[in-house]
């Protein structure tokens, strides 16, 4: 269980460098004081966990900055990781007293926490709130039905290039910076050996399709974790999505 403490990342709402994405993208500044009353930052260390399935849950919140997985158990122990939370994603689901999966930082992660019942309490009687959340949560919906194709359908080659679309896009809109057919670059949050755990690879495949891509003048790699996207309708094309859709980010 989280415990309230706080943190000086951005004690002011209109400063935080998620605001634009977040849950309390369209709120008010009235609606903003109102949840600077009940918010607190908390931060994980990488490999420690947020929270298990089936802990009770007195808080939501979002990523403001990390990476963070969503893992399965089954009853003989195989877990399987079904998601990942990125800079702006939500956790928690209001009105829901337990946690449903297994939620564990893969970097360093800083949340902006909100403690679950004044938050509901809040929504009811914040439109503005309410809203994005259905938002959000209908846009993972999505995420996670085009994650299903990548899974059960993709060549190792176009999972590779899937993900770092993925990762891509999403860094290039976080610092609101055109992510259409240019060049990007950003900063691989994830190991291979997560990479393989998540795209239920080997680490050998991930090893030799990120080699491979990168021969190929796909990506260009710089020490062990930025990645620069020459031409991002490439990648994209690599993917197997087209360039003005794809998965969603």
């Amino acid at each position: 269980m989280l415990n309230e403490r706080s943190f000086s990342i951005a004690p002011d709402c209109s400063d935080c460098p998620i605001r634009h994405r977040a849950v309390c993208a369209r709120c008010e500044s009235d609606e903003l004081e109102k949840l600077e009353q009940i918010k607190y930052y908390r931060k994980f260390q990488a490999g420690q966990s947020i929270i298990w399935a089936g802990d009770r849950m007195d808080f939501v919140g979002s990523v403001v900055s990390g990476i963070a997985t969503l893992s399965q158990a089954m009853e003989d122990g195989r877990t399987q990781m079904v998601g990942l939370l990125l800079p702006s994603d939500f956790v928690g689901r209001p009105g829901r007293n337990t946690a449903a999966y297994d939620v564990v930082a893969t970097t360093d992660v800083v949340m902006c926490c909100f403690r679950r019942s004044p938050f509901e309490d809040m929504m009811h009687r914040t439109p503005h709130i309410a809203q994005r959340l259905l938002e959000m949560t209908l846009d993972e919906l999505d995420a996670a039905r085009e994650w299903m194709l990548v899974l059960g359908r993709k060549t190792a080659r176009e999972k590779i290039a899937s993900l770092l679309s993925i990762i891509a896009r999403r860094d290039a809109t976080l610092n609101m910076r055109g992510s259409g057919t240019g060049s990007v670059t950003f900063n691989l949050p994830l190991t291979r050996e997560a990479m393989a755990d998540y795209l239920g690879l080997t680490l050998e495949t991930v090893s030799r399709q990120i080699s491979a891509l990168r021969k190929d003048g796909v990506i260009e790699l710089e020490g062990k974790r930025q990645v620069t996207v020459p031409d991002m309708a490439r990648l994209m094309e690599e993917a197997g999505d087209d360039a003005d859709g794809g998965l969603l980010v």
